[in-house]
């Protein structure tokens, strides 16, 4: 599990916090290496409840500077649309470069903070989203790191499931430029179907998975 930039100097509003704290007791409880990025901001704006993850390593932007030897990780922290999209890319990068397989990422959407800067005023949501925004944001000062939301509060935003695959799609690291056309490519929400991005020859190719669920709380229900 990596958890990047854990940090009330972007998530002001700790809008990820409960589910960050859901996530690394999950994964402590199942033994899986807890990894957190820390940038120089001041170490007391960190709001993790556990601060023993197996590693502490430095991070100004996201990027990746050790070997992610697992073909399956969590993501936690944010932004997402910028320091998180930084290491998913890192980390994508090195999985094209080992002899092919299957890898998965797990986006744990309570713990994941966002600056919803892909929301388009076209989209039929974004009247909801802005309206959302006003209210959180009200009375606060101005300045880029007050408007966060969590990714699971996102898609309460967005409500309809098609419209929420399609954000989703939006938001990926780019395994489209990234991983060759043998790989195939796919996306799940919570227990909805598989929807496939890319398909590759034969009967079993090796995968690249993208999947989103709503909490870690969850990863304890027998269905995930």
């Amino acid at each position: 599990m990596i958890v990047v930039h854990a940090s009330s100097t972007y998530d002001a509003r700790f809008s990820s916090k409960r589910g960050t704290d859901e996530a690394v007791r999950f994964a402590k409880a199942k033994k899986i290496p807890v990894i957190y990025l820390q940038d120089d901001s001041p170490d007391e704006f960190y709001f993790m409840e556990d601060c023993h993850p197996d590693y502490w390593v430095f991070s100004g932007g996201g990027e990746i500077t050790f070997d992610v030897s697992a073909p399956h990780v969590y993501i936690v922290g944010g932004h997402l649309e910028l320091c998180m999209a930084a290491a998913l890319n890192d980390i994508i990068y090195q999985w094209s470069r080992r002899s092919p397989g299957n890898f998965k990422i797990t986006y744990l959407m309570d713990a994941v903070y966002s600056n919803g800067k892909m929301i388009d005023p076209s989209d039929p949501f974004y009247h909801d989203f802005d309206h959302f925004l006003s209210i959180v944001t009200y009375g606060r000062p101005g300045g880029e790191h007050w408007p966060k939301l969590s990714l699971l509060e996102t898609m309460g935003i967005i409500r309809r499931e098609a419209h929420q695959l399609e954000y989703i799609k939006q938001v990926l690291p780019r395994w489209d430029t990234t991983f060759p056309k043998n790989y195939r490519v796919d996306v799940q929400l919570n227990n909805s179907a598989i929807k496939v991005l890319r398909p590759a020859d034969g009967w079993f190719p090796p995968t690249v998975s993208f999947r989103f669920l709503d909490s870690a709380l969850l990863l304890s229900e027998p269905q995930i």
